[in-house]
């Protein structure tokens, strides 16, 4: 017995995802481990496009992928996501504990919230659907983003960066 294997687009972005900007839908998957995932979001900043985040921890090669992308939810709790995202992505030699117990406090944060909505099971849950959002989507590589329903691993060609420049025109 033979089965065709396929991919589902990823889910549009509900109103718990990350997203910020205008202009034309890109959603990203990432991590926050990965020099090339803070390369990607360095190329997009700026550019007229609708930003959306999604959590994509690749274990294997980024052992702190996954509890960065809790403390990132952990921080959206408190409301200051894309605060945190900027400065986990500008700063990759300084992700360990007391550095994100700083960033926090650099925020105003509650550092006490902050540590136990980390370790919960709804941030848990809450990276693991984006990660199961992006297996679906026939992800296996960070960053990778999709814009206008087609996947693109890898950093951003020069085409696809001017196609979004262009895309306000």
């Amino acid at each position: 017995m033979t089965s065709k294997l396929t991919t589902a687009d990823p889910p549009p972005p509900g109103p718990d995802d990350h997203v910020r900007g205008e202009g034309t839908l890109v959603i990203a998957y990432g991590d926050y481990e990965c020099p090339y995932c803070a390369q990607t979001d360095r190329l997009l900043t700026g550019l007229p496009v609708r930003h959306a985040f999604r959590h994509f921890p690749v274990v294997s090669k980024h052992p702190r992928a996954r509890v960065l992308a809790h403390a990132a939810e952990a921080v959206a709790l408190q409301g200051a996501y894309w605060d945190f995202h900027d400065a986990l992505y500008a700063d990759h030699g300084h992700l360990d504990d007391p550095h994100l117990w700083q960033r926090v406090r650099r925020l105003g944060l509650d550092l006490d919230r902050f540590e136990a909505d980390r370790r919960s099971a709804a941030v848990a849950e809450r990276v693991e659907r984006d990660f199961r959002s992006g297996v679906r989507a026939g992800v296996v590589t960070t960053p990778t983003l999709f814009v206008a329903g087609s996947p693109h691993p890898g950093v951003p060609t020069p085409e696809l960066l001017e196609r979004l420049r262009a895309s306000s025109s």
